[in-house]
């Protein structure tokens, strides 16, 4: 606590020095009160500047602040009224060194006297750079500073929305550089205070504004928050939570330029691109047309020869395709077999030519045995053997070509028969079959469950309560215990409440006198036919 020790203990000594005025009877713990509140108003300076640390420190609901100060040897008890409260820039913490300005006074209802703050600084750092701190810290504990969770601002933008001052030079600079690099882009200026009080919650409000008219503005592709240069106190707005929370919540992608490029904004760690100049976040919104125009007409000169290349190589590639004989002639493969099968016959007569002429060259060298032999009978056998030889080969011949044909005949057919057509044809012939079949198994469904659905709300109405009741039943219930359901006399006693359900309305009743409905219930059991009265008070 820094104050004037003479100036106190100057005013204590002459006010000591001067006779007190004698009293006889005793003064009330207010007066006391009171004069002290008078005297430390007299003594101390009406302005203090106090250093200490804080400690038990509350933020109470009402918006005031209490703490206590304290340093090696004293505690002085603190008090900061909420309007005071409300312009801290930081977050005061117990253990935290401050230095607090303000006066000291009584507060009369407890005795007891307390610094009244109305300015609060913490000591060896300025109030904006540890609310600073105090921001980011939390913040990214929170993950919006993570990279992951930031995305890419759209290459070619159609529309794009700019929260800034519409009367500082900054903006007149961002609508030249978009003007000037993409003369297509359409641009919509959302007013703002850029500094001073309330400024944070109007360009909150700004960037929440944009994205909920985003549809009704055509769709906005890229949102600008940005300012020109200052001090720490004039880029203030944009360190504040309520701005920091409305960029990272923004589903428009952000590009903050704040200050110069050496000033860091908590705006310019949420937002999607941090840009160090409004005029540089301008350029990295939009590209440069003519730029675009150039790599365009590069892209499509590439783009024709590469066409023309391809449909060279392709009308190459067709070109020998079509040469081949198995395109250009689709019956060659069957002409081919038809050569095999000619050769096979071919090489069949040779074969046979040439047993016959082995088997006459045989022939000829036995009949010459035979004649100089004259062996009849063998001559005779041999012939009929060599005939019934000669009639086998032939018919194996005829056997080896029948067959030969028919396979032909069988791949000719085989390859008309799996044909596209047929499958097709048979699988729309197999489709309609089954819709019919399904049509037919879901209107039997539905009529077998509409009536067997029918035939269980009758059997349900028929075992109802109401329908019993309608026959001349009743029942009945004791009033209140959950409404139980009396099946005996014996269940009730005298003054209790009944409540009796006919088919149409109730019967309420009092049990008068519960012996008489037991006597009732014994008749009943024994056959009587009388029929006892139940005494009630309706």
């Amino acid at each position: 606590m820094v104050f004037n020790f003479d100036l106190l203990f100057h005013d204590a000594a002459s006010k000591a020095a001067e006779p007190a005025p004698e009293r006889t009877d005793p003064y009330s713990v207010s007066e006391v009160t009171a004069m002290v509140k008078s005297a430390l108003e007299l003594s101390l300076p009406h302005r203090l500047l106090v250093a200490g640390e804080i400690s038990n420190f509350k933020a109470h609901s009402s918006g005031h602040v209490y703490l206590t100060l304290k340093d090696g040897r004293s505690e002085l008890s603190c008090v900061m009224w909420r309007s005071q409260a409300g312009k801290l820039k930081f977050r005061p913490d117990d253990g935290m060194e401050v230095v607090a300005t303000g006066r000291v006074d009584v507060y009369e209802r407890s005795g007891r006297y307390q610094l009244y703050v109305q300015r609060l600084e913490p000591r060896g750092i300025g109030a904006l750079e540890l609310a600073f701190r105090q921001l980011v810290e939390k913040l990214r504990d929170e993950g919006l500073f993570d990279p992951s969770r930031k995305v890419a601002i759209p290459p070619f933008p159609r529309r794009i929305a700019i929260v800034t001052s519409p009367t500082g030079a900054a903006i007149a600079d961002m609508v030249r550089t978009l003007r000037r690099r993409f003369p297509a882009i359409e641009v919509f200026i959302v007013p703002a205070r850029v500094q001073g009080d309330g400024a944070a919650a109007e360009i909150a409000e700004a960037v929440r504004l944009v994205n909920r008219q985003s549809e009704s503005l055509g769709g906005v592709d890229t949102l600008i928050v940005a300012r020109g240069g200052g001090s720490l106190e004039d880029l203030w707005a944009f360190n504040e939570e309520v701005v920091a929370r409305a960029i990272a919540s923004s589903a428009i992608p952000v590009i903050s330029g704040v200050g110069h490029e050496t000033d860091v904004t908590v705006s310019d760690m949420v937002a999607d691109v941090r840009a160090a100049t409004p005029t540089a976040a301008a350029e990295l919104a939009v590209p440069v047309l003519a730029d675009l125009l150039d790599r365009l007409a590069q892209l499509s000169m590439i783009l024709r020869r590469t066409v023309v290349r391809d449909h060279a190589r392709g009308e190459e590639r067709l070109t020998a395709l079509l040469r081949r004989r198995a395109l250009g002639d689709p019956y060659f493969p069957v002409r081919q077999r038809e050569q095999a099968v000619d050769e096979s016959s071919y090489r069949m007569h040779r074969a046979v030519e040439g047993i016959m002429r082995r088997s006459r060259l045989r022939l000829e060298t036995g009949r010459g045995t035979m004649q100089r032999h004259a062996p009849h009978v063998k001559l005779s056998r041999a012939g009929t053997a060599l005939s019934d030889a000669a009639y086998r080969m032939g018919r194996a011949w005829e056997r080896t070509i029948t067959d030969r044909s028919r396979r032909l005949q069988e791949a000719l057919r085989s390859v008309e028969m799996n044909s596209p057509v047929h499958a097709v044809r048979a699988a729309r012939a197999s489709l309609r079959q089954i819709i019919y079949l399904m049509n037919v198994g879901i209107r039997h469904r539905l009529t077998n469950d509409g009536t067997a659905l029918q035939h269980a709300g009758e059997r349900l109405a028929a075992l109802g309560h109401e329908s019993v009741l309608k026959r001349g039943y009743s029942i009945t219930r004791v009033k209140g215990a959950g409404g139980r359901i009396l099946r005996s006399s014996g269940e009730v006693q005298d003054g209790d409440k009944i409540l009796t359900q006919l088919a149409e309305g109730e019967v309420h009743s009092v049990v008068v006198n519960q012996r008489q409905l037991e006597l009732f219930d014994k008749d009943k059991q024994a056959g009587s036919k009388g029929h006892g009265e139940k005494e009630s008070d309706v």
